[in-house]
C-alpha cells in the first residue's frame, strides 16, 4: 500500500488538485460536495458565496470550491479559474424548464482561456426524481457533442441517494493521474 501511495505521490507531487463545482442554483453542489467529504447527505443552504472543502479519494488529496450558482453570483465565478484542474458540473436533471440557462453558462465557461486545460466532469444529477431528463437528454440540451478537444464525461447521479458519485470520482482520479 504504501508502495501505491509513494507512486500516486511521485505522479501527482503534493499539491492538491483544484476543482470547482459549478452549475445553477439548486441543482445539488453543496449536497454533493458534503457527499463526497462525509460521506452522507447533509442539511444545507442556498450558497451565498462558496465553501471550500479537502477532499480526499484513493489517496488524492483535492481542494474543491462549491461555488453559489445564483444569478448574481454566476459573473464571479471567473473569479476562481486560475489553476483549476477540473470542472465538475451540477445540472438538475429534473429542471428542464432552465436547462438552456445551463448549457449558456457552461458554455460560456468553458471558452475562458483560464479553463482550457481543465477536465469536465458532468453531473446529470436528481435522476432519483420522477420525469428527471435521462443522461443522453442531458447531453444532447447541453450541447456536449460541440465540446472539440476537452477531456469530458457526463455521469447519471443522484446526490441525495448517493448514486453515480463513486463512478464519477473514480473517472476523475483517473484522468487527472493520466494527465500529470
Amino acid at each position: 500500500m504504501g508502495g501505491l501511495f509513494s507512486y500516486f505521490r511521485n505522479l501527482l507531487g503534493s499539491r492538491e488538485m483544484r476543482i470547482l463545482i459549478l452549475g445553477l442554483d439548486g441543482a445539488g453542489k453543496t449536497t454533493i460536495l458534503y457527499r463526497l467529504q462525509v460521506g452522507e447527505v447533509v442539511t444545507t443552504i442556498p450558497t451565498i458565496g462558496f465553501n471550500v472543502e479537502q477532499v480526499t479519494y484513493k489517496n488524492l488529496k483535492f481542494q474543491v470550491w462549491d461555488l453559489g450558482g445564483q444569478t448574481s453570483i454566476r459573473p464571479y465565478w471567473r473569479c476562481y479559474f486560475s489553476n483549476t484542474d477540473a470542472i465538475i458540473y451540477v445540472v438538475d436533471s429534473s429542471d428542464s424548464d432552465r436547462i438552456g440557462v445551463s448549457k449558456h453558462e457552461l458554455v460560456s465557461m468553458l471558452k475562458e482561456d483560464e479553463l482550457k486545460k481543465a477536465i469536465l466532469v458532468v453531473l446529470a444529477n436528481k435522476q432519483d426524481v420522477e420525469g428527471a431528463l435521462t443522461v443522453p437528454e442531458v447531453h444532447s440540451a447541453l450541447g456536449l457533442d460541440a465540446l472539440k478537444n476537452r477531456t469530458f464525461q457526463i455521469f447519471r447521479t443522484s446526490a441525495i441517494q448517493g448514486e453515480g458519485l463513486e463512478e464519477a470520482m473514480e473517472w476523475l482520479s483517473n484522468m487527472l493521474t493520466n494527465n500529470k
